[in-house]
């Protein structure tokens, strides 16, 4: 088979925490991409020096791994101060797989993305940001309990575990402290969304503005207080249940706000919605992934699009990299903005 005649790259960090494709999901899609592209590498990018050789390389593409790098190292959870990798990308005429700065930006702070998902009138629990160092609140009101406690900028499930559900101040507390001690991160705290989860896979059509939109309830195993919790050891272990939507109804509310959420944070190509339904069965906006795991039988947008419609796992990584190729020629104007407290159509953000 002949090869197409482009460089690719797929970048990652050895930074903890800056990468989201791990070292074994770079090297599964470097072996898709090898067999069909003539030059194909993995860069690491731990640092400025990283990023500029990497520019210098002047690969036609590169397949993005991770979202940005800080200005300084230690403490970047904390720090304002990051070189978006796709804008800096732009910067230099080079294209990328995925989403812009602005959708990444989103995606990247979970309470970002959830008031602009409550701007553009799309449903998704009540919560309020507890910034690292704060005291601890004595009262939570307007919230009610149960309430869910997570890092606000993690993913992967880190933080989540049976106590991540409280159910008073004292549980709350203990939470809190867990999560300041573990990740130095700001938290999270939602009113707890009882019902049943989804997750949704969305992906473009190379050919037309229509976009796949992907739905799979992920099912986990009750724990001790009756809940079921995607905890981070679950996900890590691949443990939860993967079920079909075939309720018609049910597969059209959570298409639907999908559709809607990944629209609301101006993301592009693909990405990965989540939604839990409350104790009345209405879909609610919990969290996006737009640089979700491409691990082949792990993760839930590989596993969404098989399910959906038979999309295997080679012929989903060449189509986010066809849909990132072209772009080549575009121009894309660099995008900042500060931080504040079935296929179906629909318009395509760039």
């Amino acid at each position: 088979m002949t090869k197409i005649q482009k460089h690719i790259e797929i970048v990652r960090s050895q930074v903890p925490g800056l990468s989201s494709l791990s070292r074994s999901s770079a090297d599964a899609i470097f072996d898709v991409l090898t067999d069909h592209y003539e030059t194909v590498g993995i860069t690491t990018i731990n640092n400025t020096a990283d990023l500029r050789l990497l520019v210098s390389r002047q690969p036609d593409l590169v397949f993005m791994g991770m979202k940005y790098l800080p200005s300084s190292v230690p403490n970047h959870l904390r720090t304002s101060q990051k070189i978006w990798i796709s804008s800096y990308l732009e910067q230099h005429g080079i294209a990328h797989t995925g989403s812009g700065q602005r959708a990444i930006e989103f995606e990247l702070s979970k309470q970002l993305a959830k008031q602009r998902v409550l701007d553009a009138g799309i449903k998704t629990a009540r919560f309020m940001v507890l910034r690292h160092g704060q005291p601890i609140p004595m009262t939570v009101l307007p919230l009610k309990f149960p309430l869910f406690v997570k890092p606000a900028s993690l993913g992967g499930g880190k933080g989540i575990d049976d106590s991540s559900v409280v159910y008073n101040i004292k549980d709350l507390h203990e939470k809190i402290t867990s999560l300041s001690a573990r990740y130095s991160a700001d938290v999270l705290i939602e009113e707890y969304l009882p019902g049943r989860e989804f997750s949704v896979a969305v992906l473009r059509d190379e050919h037309t503005d229509n976009y796949h939109v992907m739905p799979i309830e992920l099912v986990a195993a009750h724990n001790e207080r009756g809940n079921r919790i995607l905890s981070q050891k679950m996900k890590a272990s691949n443990q939860e249940a993967v079920l079909s939507v075939t309720d018609t109804s049910m597969r059209k509310a959570v298409v639907s706000t999908a559709k809607q959420v990944f629209t609301a944070l101006g993301a592009r190509d693909y990405g990965r919605i989540d939604i839990r339904l409350d104790a009345s069965g209405t879909p609610h906006f919990l969290e996006a992934n737009l640089i979700p795991s491409l691990i082949s039988g792990y993760g839930s947008f590989p596993k969404a699009c098989k399910l959906n419609i038979n999309l295997d796992y080679e012929e989903m990584i060449l189509r986010i990299v066809r849909l990132g190729l072209a772009r080549t020629d575009e121009i894309v104007e660099p995008v900042t903005i500060s931080a504040f407290g079935e296929t179906l159509p629909f318009a395509s953000a760039a």
